[in-house]
C-alpha cells in the first residue's frame, strides 16, 4: 500500500517463534481502480489478490503461500455491485455474502442462491467473505461454486491483456484449482435469467449449519430438462449426466426419482476423509438427490 506520503507498506512477522502462525513478509497495495490493480498484478509474478480474506489469510498464516505483493481490491466499488442485466444477476467479485442475504433482488431472481446462502459459513464469515474470493479458492465443498455450476453461471476474468468469459464448468478445474491465470482478476459472476416456472431444491449434510458440507445436492426442474448436481463428493461440484438422462422425457414419478437417485450414487466417485468415508458419501448422495427431486417435483416418494 502507498500511504499518504507515497510510501509502499510492508508487512512482516516480528516474532521469529511465530513463523508458523503468522504470514511471511509481503508488500501491500490498495489500488484506487481496477486498471491500477491489473497493472500491479502484471508487474509482479508473485503478487496475489486479497478480497474477503476468509480463506486466503489462513493460507498466509500457515505459510502455504508466500506472495511478494498483496493487492487489496476491497476499495474497488465497481466490483461490489449487485445488478440485473438482460434478466440475469450480475455479481461483482467483492460482493459479500451478507450483501446477497440482504438483497431483495437476489431473493427474487435466484431463489436457489438465496436459500443456499444460509448454509455458507457462519454470519461472521459471511460479513467479510466474497463471492469472488470463494470462487477463486474453489473448495469442492463450497456452496456458491456449486450453485453457480448448476445454474450455468459465467465467470469474467480480466488482465492487462484483455478479458475473457468462462462458464463455471471451465472455470473450476479441480480442488482449489481454477482457470485463473497469474495476471488475471476475477471481476464478475454472471447468472443467466431464472425461468419463472422453474422448480428447485437444495440439500446438504454438514457437521453444523455453516460448516463446509460433507455432501450436498441440488436440482433444477425446467420444462423438458432436469439438472442434478452433487458437491463435496469429488474435486469439484459436478453435474450428473447419467442421472439426468434417466429422467429425460419421463414423468417425474416415484419410480423415476428412485432410479435417478440410485444412478447419482453410482455416478460419483467420492474420496474418504476424516469427516466421512467414501461409502457414506455414496449412500448419502442417493438420499439427498432423492430428497431434492421429491421436494422440487412435489412427488411423495416415502409416504
Amino acid at each position: 500500500m502507498w500511504s499518504a506520503s507515497g510510501r509502499r507498506l510492508r508487512a512482516s512477522s516480528a516474532n521469529p517463534r511465530a513463523d508458523q502462525v503468522k504470514p511471511p513478509p509481503f508488500d501491500y497495495a490498495k489500488p484506487a481502480s481496477l486498471s491500477e490493480a491489473l497493472e500491479l498484478l502484471a508487474s509482479d509474478d508473485d503478487a496475489k489478490i486479497l478480497a474477503g480474506g476468509q480463506s486466503f489469510v489462513p493460507v498466509l498464516n500457515f505459510r502455504l503461500a508466500s506472495p511478494s505483493l498483496l493487492i487489496d481490491i476491497n476499495g474497488l466499488a465497481e466490483l461490489g455491485r449487485i445488478s440485473l442485466v438482460d434478466g440475469g444477476l450480475r455479481l461483482g467479485a467483492i460482493v459479500r455474502y451478507r450483501d446477497l442475504e440482504d438483497s431483495e433482488l437476489v431473493a427474487a431472481e435466484n431463489p436457489l442462491l438465496a436459500h443456499a446462502l444460509h448454509h455458507i459459513a457462519h454470519y461472521q464469515i459471511r460479513n467479510r467473505g466474497t463471492v469472488g474470493g470463494s470462487s477463486s479458492h474453489a473448495d469442492p465443498s463450497a456452496e456458491f461454486p456449486a450453485v453457480s455450476a448448476l445454474c450455468g453461471a459465467e465467470y469474467v476474468l480480466q488482465s492487462i491483456r484483455g478479458s475473457r468469459v468462462l462458464p463455471a464448468d471451465e472455470f473450476f478445474l479441480g480442488a482449489l484449482t481454477t482457470a485463473l491465470e497469474a495476471d488475471e482478476i476475477l471481476t464478475e459472476i454472471r447468472f443467466p435469467p431464472w425461468p419463472r416456472d422453474r422448480r428447485w431444491a437444495f440439500e446438504e449434510i454438514a457437521p453444523r449449519l455453516g460448516d463446509f458440507a460433507i455432501l450436498g445436492a441440488a436440482v433444477l426442474l425446467d420444462p423438458g430438462e432436469t439438472r442434478i448436481l452433487v458437491f463435496g463428493a469429488g474435486d469439484r461440484a459436478s453435474r450428473l449426466p447419467r442421472a439426468e438422462a434417466a429422467l429425460r422425457g419421463r414423468t417425474l414419478d416415484k419410480a423415476a426419482i428412485l432410479e435417478a437417485a440410485k444412478l447419482a450414487s453410482e455416478e460419483i466417485e467420492p474420496q474418504g476423509d476424516i469427516h466421512a468415508t467414501a461409502e457414506y458419501r455414496k449412500a448419502m448422495a442417493e438420499v439427498l438427490v432423492e430428497r431434492c427431486l421429491e421436494r422440487a417435483s412435489g412427488v411423495k416418494v416415502v409416504a
